[in-house]
């Protein structure tokens, strides 16, 4: 009878310290969050490669958990419910304004820590100039990618002189509607319009070099894990194989993080300055 009850103390003990060390390493796990510029399945395939070697790199399981759509990825990191995210620019600034959120590092694409936003049409579209677009029907992504309208208005469109507009989510989503003919015209990143002229697009109008795709933190990630999350993204270099396969599984056209600061998105202040 005291050895069944030893056993049994014993293994109620195992439990308390097996829940504890269960307990502890959930709370040591960072989340890590994203804009949706893909559907799930296809965003999850693409960052899983990146958050297993994160959590290799600075010895922390790093988790997925990503957002429906860009204003639920600014909230989770501006309210410290996801540690880091990928995010565009915009989402950055709105992170950084809403919950001081910080830039951690910025991509490089082709060799550039920078990207443009192209207006794209079909190869068989009348439309040849900016001014063409009055009265055309326009295809936008997600309705709080505010850099996406202040791209058309910069380039010389006023939003009430196109004949409408929607907001239709993914950028592939925008690429098959112009291609269709659902719509006469649509934004993209440079590497979708890029990707579609091989598929029946035509690149109407490039906008100036904008500071890209980054990693935030959120405010309250201690300064020496950020130091860790900097170091081992700084560290992904395209010469080795191995990282190469998680550079491009995030994108084909990126190369790597670059060094990135509060004061390099302030040309997109001031772009969507009107909009706010």
């Amino acid at each position: 009878m005291k050895k069944m009850t030893c056993k049994f103390i014993l293994s109620i003990l195992g439990l308390i310290v097996l829940s504890a060390t269960t307990s502890q390493a959930f709370s040591n796990e960072l989340k890590f969050g994203s804009v949706a510029m893909d559907i799930p399945a296809i965003m999850h395939r693409k960052l899983t490669p990146l958050t297993a070697y994160l959590s290799q790199a600075i010895n922390k399981p790093v988790s997925l958990q990503l957002s429906p759509n860009m204003a639920s990825a600014i909230n989770e990191v501006a309210s410290n419910n996801v540690d880091l995210a990928y995010l565009t620019p915009v989402a950055y600034i709105k992170a950084h304004k809403k919950g001081n959120a910080d830039i951690l590092v910025k991509t490089v694409t082709n060799n550039k820590a920078s990207f443009q936003l192209m207006i794209v049409v079909r190869k068989d579209s009348p439309i040849k100039t900016i001014a063409d677009l009055e009265g055309a029907e326009f295809a936008f992504g997600d309705k709080a990618a505010l850099l996406q309208r202040a791209v058309v208005v910069g380039a010389g469109i006023p939003l009430d002189k196109l004949g409408a507009y929607k907001f239709i989510g993914h950028y592939d989503n925008i690429a098959r509607g112009v291609q269709v003919g659902d719509f006469d015209a649509g934004i993209l990143k440079d590497t979708k319009a890029y990707k579609w002229e091989s598929k029946g697009l035509r690149i109407l109008y490039s906008s100036p070099a904008l500071p890209p795709y980054n990693i935030t933190v959120s405010s309250k990630l201690d300064k020496a894990t950020r130091v860790k999350l900097k170091n081992a993204f700084l560290a992904l270099d395209d010469s080795n194989p191995r990282h190469r396969a998680i550079i491009k599984s995030l994108s084909k056209k990126y190369n790597g993080f670059a060094p990135a600061k509060n004061a390099d998105y302030d040309v997109v202040r001031t772009l969507i300055k009107p909009f706010n």
